[in-house]
């Protein structure tokens, strides 16, 4: 799995804008984030067809960053997002973004995009 990060200027219509080139490429969206600080917006976004996503975005011209997902399940209880950032900080790994893509019972999914894929890989067994 794979995620997407875009830079954006923070004027109306610009996430608009991306989710219509997505649309027209028929991509289909698992988890989405973004944040604006001043006047730029970072979106990333976790579709579900790769190649779909990369040739919406080249074909409209949209500059983008690819980054491998590491995926991650955890019991739902205080303290484990604390137990698996320590372990990755302390293996030197550090995290370009987080997301929480699911919960089943009483476990929750999580998508990291580390900076190491093979050492958060190793630090999280």
């Amino acid at each position: 799995m794979r995620d997407i990060a875009v830079q954006l200027t923070h004027y109306p219509g610009e996430l608009a804008r991306v989710a219509a080139v997505l649309s027209q490429h028929r991509v289909n969206l698992t988890s989405l984030t973004g944040l604006a600080i001043g006047p730029h917006v970072t979106i990333r976004l976790i579709p579900d067809d790769i190649e779909a996503a990369r040739a919406a975005f080249d074909a409209a011209g949209i500059r983008f960053q690819e980054n491998e997902i590491v995926q991650v399940l955890l019991e739902n209880r205080a303290g484990e997002l604390a137990i698996i950032s320590t372990r990755l900080a302390e293996g030197g790994v550090n995290l370009r973004a987080i997301y929480v893509t699911g919960r089943v019972g009483n476990l929750v999914e999580l998508a990291l995009v580390p900076d190491n894929v093979m050492n958060a890989k190793r630090l999280l067994e």
